[in-house]
């Protein structure tokens, strides 16, 4: 019983800390979860770059720029002088693709793409700090980009009256007892 009072009153200076600092411009209640960035494929016009799609090398949704230099790496030096040197002509999207489709996989297209920040389900935390933390804990499971998110609990009577006690409630007034 103990622990767990003191577990409420370090929790509280917590709550009380970043109430004054890290409220991340939104209203009480607040709480984190953790934002992140997704690729989708989109319309023409409408796209941050482009991924390729190469079916006959089993090549799905990968960076064009990251998949020239995979083939640059590991596969160029066995292909031919005149796929080596128009290799190093690649200017842009089209250059690359029409490269991809001579020397690499007559069916390679190029899908394209932007990138779309979401919120990653299943996380909420009381603190930014916590939220920080899982990040650092658990990053195999987010991208590079992910990032805590505050929100706010609007129009939750219950959520903001349970934080308004673990934010004022007097601990010391608890008797324990043993």
């Amino acid at each position: 019983m103990n622990d767990d009072i003191r577990f409420l009153k370090e929790l509280q200076d917590k709550l009380k800390y970043q109430s004054q600092y890290d409220y991340d411009c939104q209203a009480a209640p607040r709480f984190w979860t953790v934002g992140d960035y997704k690729t989708v494929d989109c319309a023409e016009g409408r796209n941050d770059g482009y991924e390729v799609y190469c079916p006959n090398q089993d090549t799905y949704g990968k960076k064009i720029n990251d998949l020239l230099d995979d083939i640059k790496e590991e596969d160029l030096h066995e292909m031919s002088s005149i796929a080596v040197e128009q290799f190093q002509n690649i200017e842009c999207e089209t250059t690359a693709l029409e490269w991809l489709q001579e020397y690499f996989d007559e069916d390679a297209e190029l899908v394209p793409v932007r990138e779309e920040h979401f919120l990653r389900s299943d996380t909420m935390f009381l603190t930014k700090e916590e939220a920080k933390r899982h990040i650092e804990l658990n990053h195999y499971h987010y991208s590079a980009k992910a990032h805590t998110y505050a929100m706010t609990a609007w129009r939750a009577p219950e959520v903001s009256r349970l934080l308004n006690i673990l934010e004022n409630f007097n601990w010391d007034s608890v008797v324990v007892a043993n």
